[in-house]
């Protein structure tokens, strides 16, 4: 299904202003805007692709096609005998007698990947050449290319055992165990009631490796039932010993309402800043509430909460 047309209206109006006074800055204006503008390119005819979609293209809509169709951008022949990449803000600015067989929509960080890759035959990127003329040359490119190379990179960070095992508990008591309860509800609630540490060890799987264990047991983890009101019942969790400190959960409250059929979740962390009640929503947001009381006063301020 094709997606509405690319606005590069803000990218217009910062070319307009480029060329009006050609300083540094609004020219590093219009390249902080190019580079997450969807842009259009004109084309060779595309293969294979069905005719309803061929006129959503020539149109400048966004359109998924299959990975395998060939995209081969029409090139500018300069006066020089170099060829140039044209691009266009909007189909608007295609004079009818330039439009090419087809025009696809992509970002322009993929333009400028185009272009790295053929600089044998392409001299530089020109924005809309038959209107509001801006050139990209080569030395403007490779710093655009930098940046996307930058934006893509997988950064790879090395944790200590204690810093995974630490990213794994919080991994299990702020994600995977509220979106699980918040998924199945009710059921979820009571097998979380009736298995206990032992499901809690089969998230602890979900996240560490096969051949490494976490290094909890399911004994460790202590679960308490409590019916408060004819409507409201909280199950508390109990961590293991060896959380309670800075930058850990060291204990849930899970809160379900049975006029609503909803769950609740609440989180107490260590924080540097000291010890915080925190809430996870079903949409998985965490925000930290209010600072938690003392052991004893924790069950009120939950109900408070809630």
């Amino acid at each position: 299904m094709a997606e509405q047309k690319p606005d590069n209206t803000a990218l217009e109006e910062a070319i307009a202003v480029f060329r009006e006074d050609k300083e540094r800055d609004s020219y590093v204006k219009v390249m902080e805007i190019l580079e997450k503008s969807i842009v259009i390119v004109p084309t060779m005819p595309l293969e294979n692709i069905p005719e309803e979609v061929t006129e959503q293209l020539r149109e400048g809509k966004v359109v998924a096609f299959p990975k395998e169709t060939k995209v081969l951008p029409c090139l500018l022949k300069k006066e020089t005998g170099e060829q140039a990449l044209p691009i266009f803000t909007s189909v608007a600015q295609i004079p009818p007698e330039k439009m090419s067989p087809s025009v696809v929509a992509m970002p322009f960080m993929s333009c400028v990947a185009m272009y790295m890759a053929n600089q044998d035959k392409v001299a530089e990127i020109v924005v809309n050449p038959f209107s509001e003329l801006m050139i990209l040359t080569r030395s403007i490119l490779e710093v655009a290319d930098k940046r996307r190379k930058a934006a893509t990179e997988i950064k790879t960070v090395q944790l200590t055992r204690e810093q995974f095992q630490n990213f794994a508990h919080n991994r299990v008591a702020l994600y995977l165990l509220p979106k699980y309860l918040f998924t199945n509800g009710l059921q979820g609630l009571e097998e979380f009631q009736r298995e206990e540490g032992a499901l809690m060890m089969r998230f602890y799987e979900q996240v560490y490796p096969k051949e490494t264990g976490c290094g909890f047991r399911a004994e460790d983890f202590s679960l308490m039932i409590l019916n408060l009101t004819d409507n409201i019942q909280l199950t508390r969790l109990d961590m293991p010993d060896a959380v309670n400190k800075k930058g850990m959960c060291y204990r849930v409250y899970a809160a379900f309402k049975r006029d609503m059929e909803e769950v609740s979740y609440y989180a107490l962390e260590y924080t540097k800043d000291g010890k915080f009640i925190a809430k996870v929503t079903k949409d998985g947001k965490h925000e930290i509430v209010e600072p938690a009381p003392d052991n004893g006063a924790e069950i009120e301020a939950i109900m408070n909460l809630l």
